[in-house]
């Protein structure tokens, strides 16, 4: 049986990390975790209370494809409370995680064979997604004086839409207000759709994130239950659009998803108020993220920009590597520490960095810069 031409999609190479990593834990062996993108921590205990006694009295069938109403009011509500914006409720889309958000909202923005313009190095399923999707990205470098954040000089002509993150994945950077208007500008300027992913809203450690609302209403907006409330498997995301897409997308959604799962919704709502525990795990990645800006430099990792916020570190290793995917399988194999390459970002440049992630607990992350520094200091 014949597979299509869209379904040529690249893996997702920090996954093939993982997959290593777990089988040098299998043969014995202790390993750091600095590869994977998600809290160490599990969804809040409030919610998973939430959700125990919910399921003795629903069933917890199918919702509405927009998501249950009572978690659509919450989070317009979480607009007015971290940006001072008055978002109708009606705006917002419940969705199975981010992926969901922006498989719904590449179908309904673009048409096969548009140009959708990334910075890089970026989020890789970006692309991908849009390759399965008949779309064709377009990756646009980025330098170290813009902080590896796209500026409007940037853009290529004929461009149907952009997506920016802010903060991103893997840098951690963030695009303050006068950037991030001037990006939705020039895109508009330019008959261009704008797609803001942030989902690691609430991680973010020196000023606040902006939102792409802020700026514009003409917008999608993209954010996740998964990174500030640490929910990475239950796969609940939402996706904030213009008054006049949401029955584009619920359609779309109707047919695609039916609905995000009903058991991580209950969950997502009982999450927004554990502000206690979600206010503990920042502090940690706060203090994880302080060990990582002292302690990579003394173990040879001396070129990255300062993260603002989510919990990563993307150094430049030109000094001690041209092929990421192997000095991230020396460590891995000499130091015991999942590191990602950065191939997984840049297909172009990524071959000279690497992604540390910093969400693991402190001890580990203590643990990892002492055996990161005892590696690079026996590599001479």
């Amino acid at each position: 049986m014949r597979n299509s031409s869209r379904s040529s999609v690249d893996p997702f190479i920090v996954m093939d990390v993982m997959e290593a990593a777990r089988a040098a834990e299998a043969a014995g062996r202790h390993i750091i975790h600095m590869e994977v993108g998600q809290p160490g921590t599990p969804a809040p205990a409030g919610a998973r209370a939430a959700l125990s006694a919910t399921m003795e009295s629903d069933a917890l069938g199918y919702t509405v494809a927009l998501g249950i109403p009572e978690l659509r009011e919450r989070i317009a509500s979480l607009y007015k409370d971290w940006y001072n914006l008055d978002l109708d409720p009606a705006r917002v889309v419940v969705t199975p995680g981010s992926s969901g958000a922006f498989i719904l909202a590449f179908t309904a923005l673009f048409d096969a064979g548009d140009k959708v313009g990334l910075g890089e190095p970026g989020y890789p399923s970006y692309r991908q997604i849009l390759r399965a999707l008949d779309l064709e990205p377009v990756g646009i470098a980025t330098s170290a004086e813009n902080r590896l954040q796209p500026v409007p000089a940037d853009l290529p002509p004929g461009l149907a839409g952009l997506i920016t993150a802010s903060p991103a994945n893997p840098s951690g950077t963030m695009l303050d207000h006068d950037h991030l208007s001037a990006l939705i500008g020039a895109t508009q300027d330019m008959g261009a759709s704008f797609i803001s992913d942030e989902i690691y809203h609430g991680l973010q450690y020196e000023g606040r994130a902006v939102s792409a609302l802020e700026v514009s209403d003409d917008v999608y907006v993209v954010n996740s239950f998964s990174k500030y409330f640490s929910m990475t498997g239950w796969r609940a995301g939402w996706m904030v659009v213009p008054e006049d897409h949401v029955r584009v997308i619920e359609r779309i959604a109707q047919n695609m998803f039916i609905c995000a799962p009903h058991a991580s919704q209950v969950t997502a709502l009982a999450a927004m108020d554990c502000h206690d525990e979600l206010n503990a795990n920042l502090a940690v990645y706060a203090e994880n993220r302080q060990l990582m800006i002292d302690g990579l430099p003394r173990a040879g990792f001396d070129r990255f920009a300062p993260p603002d916020g989510a919990f990563y570190i993307y150094a430049d290793v030109s000094a001690h590597t041209d092929d990421s995917r192997a000095f991230a399988a020396e460590i891995l194999e000499k130091a015991g520490v999942a590191v990602t390459p950065g191939l997984d970002f840049d297909p172009v440049r990524g071959h000279q960095t690497l992604r540390f992630s910093y969400a693991r607990a402190t001890e580990d992350i203590r643990e990892g810069l002492a055996r990161l520094t005892r590696f690079m200091e026996g590599r001479g």
